[in-house]
């Protein structure tokens, strides 16, 4: 059995400044969390970057800079560049950190659906910026768009650039998406698959709903990897049936704000060296980024566009 990887998912687009006071937010909070992450164990981060006056989702290339030239100064890890983006954001601006960076890997969703974080109003009482509470409530009314036309576009821009996709999974229609395109010759296997659970508007969290994608892409793809990442309290239950299906674990602020019932993270590293004990319990290793690399058939650090 290969070794399992752990990726780190740092900061997201999910989550705003009032819901955690260790929510990274600065290019160098950001970047400092993935090293945090690495020095726990992960092999990959997950990247997506923040307004450091006010904490809001941006898409701002020098930004991206920034922490992705810290990150390498300091570590090898596998960098997964968002182009999920911000809610909001216009496909030119999801895309842009591709473009700029050329990095091994970068998120690419793999369908559209109703993207519910309204519901998170009920637990805030007290916002600290005036973005947040408009952030949030539009998602009663807001379809996250990924269509055919903008993944095979989307696709193109990560061909050219030399960057693997990590196809992100919020429901099971999605993998047949996937497969589509890769019947008509539009995306090249393997791919990296990763099943996202727990989003209002997406898959439910549960042991069936996992055992159903995996089957589910078992039966449609021939050849890919996968990982497993889950909204909230769902976080390392799923994460830890995705290690013992054979899958990877994705954990981290931008998923979860805890570490258990009632005790916020401090840091997406103590949920790394959380999932990486768990691991250990059962019998299982996790890669380091040389041997991610191997797994998911990366290009290579001396092959990015940013140093």
């Amino acid at each position: 059995m290969s070794k399992i990887i752990i990726t780190a998912a740092i900061t997201g687009s999910i989550h705003t400044p009032s819901m955690s006071e260790y929510l990274p937010i600065t290019p160098d909070e950001i970047a400092n969390e993935a090293i945090r992450s690495y020095e726990a164990g992960a092999a990959v981060v997950h990247i997506h970057v923040r307004d450091p006056e006010n904490g809001k989702p941006s898409s701002d290339k020098s930004l991206y800079g920034k922490v992705l030239s810290k990150i390498k100064e300091k570590t090898d890890l596998v960098v997964c560049i968002t182009t999920g983006g911000g809610l909001g954001q216009s496909t030119d601006e999801r895309v842009a950190g591709v473009r700029a960076f050329q990095p091994e890997l970068a998120s690419l969703n793999g369908g559209s659906i109703n993207f519910a974080l309204f519901h998170a109003l009920d637990n805030l009482k007290d916002l600290k910026y005036d973005w947040e509470r408009e952030y949030l409530a539009m998602t009663e009314d807001f379809i996250f768009p990924n269509t055919f036309k903008t993944l095979r576009e989307f696709n193109k821009i990560f061909d050219e650039e030399g960057t693997k996709p990590e196809f992100e999974i919020y429901d099971i229609g999605m993998i047949n998406n996937i497969a589509f395109l890769i019947k008509k010759d539009l995306i090249k296997t393997p791919v990296y698959l990763q099943f996202v659970m727990g989003i209002l508007g997406g898959i439910p969290a549960s042991m069936e709903n996992l055992q159903f994608l995996k089957n589910t892409a078992d039966n449609l793809i021939d050849d890919f990897e996968w990982s497993v990442c889950a909204a909230g309290k769902d976080q390392f239950k799923m994460c830890t049936a995705a290690l013992l299906m054979g899958g990877n674990a994705r954990v981290g602020l931008e998923d979860n704000l805890y570490l258990e019932k009632g005790v916020k993270a401090k840091s997406s590293g103590e949920q790394v060296e959380k999932i990486i004990r768990i691991a250990k319990e059962v019998g299982l290793e996790s890669a380091t980024p040389a041997e991610a690399r191997q797994i998911l058939n990366l290009k290579g650090l001396d092959q990015v566009g940013f140093c």
